[in-house]
């Protein structure tokens, strides 16, 4: 297992990881010695990249809340979901849908910041600013690529 960091602005992204697969992802005001895969590091600065080519262990059926974060994962970048639509197609509470956000192991991997709440962009720990920072770099880059 390898674990490092890069910065996402004032944060620095640990990641802990083996070839392609994540099993763990954490936002800190430290750095962690390491190197980070590329594909999240080139997210990080900036770079519209398609972090689908790595795997989370949240994707394995035998983990909690798999469905859901299968069904997160799917959310292309530069847009969202609201955890109503997330529960809709599930069959399942939003309420549900929110704590499975709360305790994914591997945000950016499993990009937990496009699910928003139908009136703001709900929630993300440590810091709701960093969610907001995600979806403002994604919406930028996504009108770079169209216009």
């Amino acid at each position: 297992m390898r674990e490092g960091s890069c910065r996402f602005g004032l944060w620095h992204v640990h990641v802990h990881w083996s070839r392609d697969l994540v099993s763990l992802v954490r936002f800190s005001p430290l750095p962690l010695e390491g190197a980070v895969p590329l594909p999240i590091r080139r997210y990080c600065a900036g770079f519209s990249e398609n972090l689908r080519e790595l795997q989370s262990i949240a994707l394995s059926s035998e983990y909690p809340y798999s469905a859901v974060y299968r069904k997160v994962w799917e959310i292309p970048y530069g847009h969202t979901k609201t955890y109503g639509d997330i529960a809709r197609d599930l069959g399942i509470s939003p309420r549900l849908v929110g704590l499975a956000m709360m305790r994914n192991p591997t945000p950016l991997v499993i990009p937990c910041h496009r699910v928003v709440s139908r009136t703001g962009p709900g929630g993300f720990t440590p810091d709701p600013a960093i969610k907001e920072a995600l979806l403002a770099m994604e919406r930028r880059n996504t009108r770079c690529l169209s216009g």
